[in-house]
């Protein structure tokens, strides 16, 4: 995996001596606010607004996948465009060649490679060169790198822009809100690919257990609640979904995630159908380019490069969550 050092391309490896698998830190934290004013890192002047901001994507990556998801729930398609990166991340990174369905160019800036993207940012930059990115088209430079944050910011920052709908993070479901997520991240959304990458017995060990006693706390706690918060859908359902969506066809074989499927678990399973099933998940899933990443930029775990044909799952079975509603 690549990464920019002082505004050059070079490559690294993704484990520690250890061989656990170690998460670099978003390089870009501003915030978009309705007014402009600074946020909670960063500085201010990014004022929400019509048509200011460009976001870059992987339909294939699930950190870029719970912002597209937020962009469309808030109802901002038609106010922050898009551009989709092709599936396939080897030595040159993320790049915007458009020949794989989906995969769009880059529909702002013309660039062949998203490195470019930031390098045009900080030309001197040492980071690494994730998605998502929301580019802020009147400063000409990123925003926030952080996925995390930048769904937050749809949900709070655009209420002028796009009415305010249903809040993902609302006032009074913050404090729980919180410690959901910090389980969910760790061992989960991260607890994946700390698996997958893992390079000693130990390391893998060490993350593949916790990520099943996750699965199975939420399994339990989804067998008697709708959501993770009860009746409303929040951002905590919608970071757990992107994980979700990616387990069976990707985390279970290629990262060995491999104790039991998400079809094995029938409240979780029936959870993230019912989620798939809404516009703003449907509309943002495609198991194409999914597959297609993991199973053909991973060179390590799958050096043929072979993408399975499998599973089949049927996504939009009835999920009979409903009767949760009235228990």
């Amino acid at each position: 995996m690549g990464q920019l050092v002082e505004g050059e391309w070079t490559t690294g490896k993704l484990t520690g001596d250890d061989g656990a698998f170690k998460r670099s830190e978003s390089s870009f934290r501003n915030w978009v606010t309705a007014d402009g004013a600074p946020g909670p890192s960063g500085e201010g002047g990014f004022k929400a607004e019509s048509g200011r901001y460009h976001l870059y994507v992987s339909l294939a990556c699930p950190w870029a996948h719970r912002a597209l998801v937020a962009r469309e729930a808030k109802g901002l398609a038609d106010h922050i465009d898009v551009s989709v990166v092709h599936p396939d991340m080897l030595e040159d990174g993320w790049t915007f060649d458009d020949s794989f369905p989906g995969a769009t160019g880059d529909r702002l800036m013309g660039k062949r490679f998203l490195r470019e993207i930031y390098v045009a940012a900080e030309p001197k930059a040492t980071t690494r060169v994730t998605v998502p990115v929301l580019w802020d088209k009147q400063r000409e430079t990123i925003v926030s790198n952080e996925s995390a944050e930048i769904i937050r910011m749809f949900d709070q920052a655009f209420d002028g822009v796009s009415g305010e709908g249903p809040r993902l993070w609302p006032e009074d479901l913050r404090e729980a809100i919180e410690p959901v997520n910090a389980r969910i991240y760790d061992t989960l959304n991260n607890g994946v690919y700390k698996s997958g990458f893992a390079t000693t017995q130990k390391a893998y060990e060490a993350a593949v257990v916790p990520l099943f006693e996750t699965l199975d706390w939420l399994e339990d706690r989804l067998s008697s609640s709708r959501y993770l918060m009860g009746e409303r859908i929040t951002e905590a359902d919608w970071r757990l979904y992107t994980t979700l969506a990616r387990f069976d066809a990707v985390y279970f074989g290629h990262f060995k995630c491999n104790i039991r499927r998400l079809c094995d678990m029938p409240a979780l399973w029936g959870y993230a159908r019912e989620l798939y099933q809404r516009p703003e998940a449907r509309s943002t899933t495609d198991f194409a380019h999914i597959k297609r990443h993991y199973h053909y930029s991973h060179e390590s775990i799958n050096p043929h490069r072979i993408v399975p044909l499998g599973p089949e799952l049927d996504w939009d079975a009835p999920h009979g969550r409903e009767r949760l509603a009235a228990a």
